[in-house]
């Protein structure tokens, strides 16, 4: 009997052991092969830390290499509450002049607090960001002052689960992002900012903390974001128990590729003296908005651009900013160009044959009616006028019956050839293409309203290129503004290159629109004012008044005046344009923007030494500059323009 039982007994043991061993055994094969994957990732995440290395964005400069735009590394400092419990008040007060926040809402941020995830569990809020762009050595002060933070306990008398609470608040309640942010800075302030552009944020998760990065917005930032940005690195590191790394565990070390710096073709000093002066016209003419552009005519280089109201890109998103001050009106902006726009008609004319300058039409007096409706010119009007003084006078009837000679079809060519309808190619963001109608929507009226720029929109850069196409003997130029891309140490990356676009007019018909030009700033043209004493000047005016849908407003008026000098060997173009809005004085091109022309092209003569051509001292003396070689026009282009 005692024997059965010792042997039920044993037998019992013998099916338990069995029984654990076989559990054992199912055990580690499921460890080890059935979820080996899932334990082998959750043991590399617990010891295994992958983070970006976060490159430097690339320089910008100007012409001469001075600094525009630069960044600086910064801190993005983030807290743990659940480390820092019922201590929330004295770390509130210790760090918060340094991050420069209210004491009251920073203890409200670092107070520990639970939140429900997505299967309902209540747990503890383990990151919040307290403030991004924080300088490195504030940073580091921060650090110290935690370092040095006393909670009135003698922790020598507390046990080790106390003492690690407090060694883990001083060292990890308060922390930086993994991934630096960077500030950018623009030395200069709004100088230049519709350029430039500015920068703002993108939000990125790096190892499960989300962390912000810079992107361009607007401007140069913008379009050459992906070259200014560089490339990321990576590291895969090992990290002890302590969450030091293991330098010789490291798996993965790919550095990071700082971006490039982007060298422009504008002139910091050309650009200080056209905004200088863009703004003293706003306030002398009270004018809604204004712009203004200076170009090398020869090589399309843009040498300063600007508008008026603008930002201070370092804080474009502060109070006081309006979508008004962030616009680029240069680019943006298409008005009714007004008598500018004669240009392109009188040209033309000239390039086909069709008119010479001394050619006289009847300008009826100021009264003019074609297709039932009448055509007006300013100031009453003249009677007969040659070609060179329709220019001169600004006739818009002169203007209007040269183009009922061209004709619609030769007219619109020309309007296209000059570049309006179409971007410029100007290497800056959200560039308007203009407002040119296609030709079989035209009206009965159209070919005499195009001529004198009314039916049209051009933006200021447009306009620009265009007058620079005749500044250098008919050859429109692409608008360039970047010279080359640099690496980090300053060697040349890419370099860019003047780019004819076409021929739009002949040599000879350049010469003859040139000398028409001239007469546009001498006694008995439009712009008086815009004559300059060492320096020949050839220009247009134009006012346009703004269309309604009811016709022209008197109230609203755009006036403009485009320039070069010296008019037979230009070296540069410069474009005025304002807004008017009810104007109490003078609301005409030359009474206003031509005005504020001539005190920019002097100062821009005396900068670039630009040797006069009339009486005068001021200037060195330069070899003649040969103006860029377009490309061979097509069969079409050729045919189109009736190049001699």
């Amino acid at each position: 009997m005692v024997k059965q039982l010792q042997y039920k007994r044993l037998l019992a043991l013998t099916v338990l052991l069995a029984a654990a061993f076989i559990g054992l055994g199912y055990r580690l094969v499921d460890l080890q092969v059935l979820r080996h994957d899932e334990l082998a990732r959750e043991a590399r995440n617990n010891t295994q830390y992958t983070f970006r290395l976060e490159p430097r964005r690339g320089d910008i400069f100007d012409a001469k290499g001075n600094l525009l735009a630069t960044s600086t590394f910064v801190k993005t400092v983030c807290a743990d509450p659940s480390l820092i419990g019922e201590h929330a008040p004295e770390v509130a007060r210790a760090i918060a002049p340094l991050l420069q926040m209210n004491s009251g809402e920073l203890e409200k941020r670092l107070t520990p607090r639970v939140e429900r995830n997505k299967k309902g569990e209540n747990i503890p809020v383990q990151f919040v960001m307290l403030k991004h762009k924080i300088a490195s050595d504030v940073w580091e002060k921060i650090q110290e002052v935690m370092d040095k933070l006393e909670f009135g306990v003698d922790e020598k008398k507390l046990n080790r689960k106390q003492q690690a609470f407090y060694n883990n608040l001083r060292s990890k309640a308060i922390f930086a992002a993994p991934v630096d942010d960077q500030l950018r800075n623009y030395p200069n302030g709004a100088l230049a900012s519709h350029v430039l552009g500015f920068v703002g944020v993108a939000d990125v998760t790096n190892s499960g903390t989300p962390v912000q990065v810079t992107v361009g917005v607007d401007g140069i930032e913008k379009q050459f974001d992906a070259k200014l940005r560089g490339v990321r690195g990576m590291r895969v590191t090992e990290r002890d128990s302590k969450e030091r790394e293991m330098v010789t565990w490291r798996e993965e070390d790919v550095p990071a590729q700082d971006g490039l710096g982007v060298v422009l073709t504008i002139d910091s000093v050309l650009q200080q003296i056209l905004e200088t002066e863009l703004a003293q016209g706003e306030r002398d003419f009270s004018a809604v908005n204004i712009c203004g552009i200076a170009v090398r005519p020869r090589t399309g280089e843009i040498l300063a651009l600007a508008s008026f109201p603008n930002y201070d890109p370092n804080h474009p998103g502060g109070s006081g900013v309006t979508p008004e001050m962030l616009r680029n009106r240069v680019i943006k902006d298409a008005p009714e160009p007004g008598s500018t726009f004669k240009i392109v008609v009188i040209s033309g004319a000239l390039n086909d044959h069709l008119v010479k300058l001394t050619d006289r039409f009847d300008c009826e007096h100021g009264e003019f009616r074609y297709a039932g409706v009448m055509l007006h010119d300013h100031n009453g009007g003249s009677g007969i006028l040659e070609v060179k003084d329709i220019i001169a006078k600004s006739s818009n009837i002169g203007a209007a019956k040269i183009g009922i000679l061209m004709k619609e079809q030769r007219l619109n060519d020309y309007v296209h050839a000059f570049g309006f309808g179409a971007p410029t190619g100007i290497p800056l963001p959200y560039e308007f293409k203009g407002i040119v109608n296609d030709r079989t929507n035209w009206s009965k009226i159209s070919i005499t309203r195009i001529p004198m720029g009314q039916e049209i929109g051009v933006t200021p850069l447009q306009m620009a290129m265009a007058m620079s196409a005749i500044a250098n003997k008919g050859i429109l130029m692409q608008p360039m503004l970047v010279d080359r891309l640099v690496a980090p140490d300053g060697t040349a990356a890419v370099k860019y290159y003047p780019q004819p676009a076409r021929r739009v007019i002949s040599e000879e018909a350049d010469h003859d629109i040139v000398e028409a030009l001239k007469n546009v700033v001498l006694p008995g043209g439009t712009a008086v004012g815009a004559a300059m004493t060492n320096y020949t000047v050839a220009g247009k005016t134009g006012t346009a008044q703004e269309a309604g849908p009811h016709g022209y407003t008197d109230r609203i008026f755009y006036a403009s005046f485009i320039g070069f000098l010296p008019a037979d060997n230009p070296e540069i173009c410069v474009y005025v344009g304002m807004e008017l809005d009810d104007p109490k004085g003078a609301h005409e091109g030359g009474r206003t923007s031509a005005l504020v022309f001539k005190k920019i092209a002097t100062q821009a003569a005396t900068y670039l030494n630009i040797r006069p051509d009339r009486g005068g001292t001021t200037g060195a003396p330069e070899a003649e500059p040969t103006p860029m070689v377009a490309p061979e026009p097509s069969l079409r282009t050729a045919a189109m323009m009736h190049m001699p």
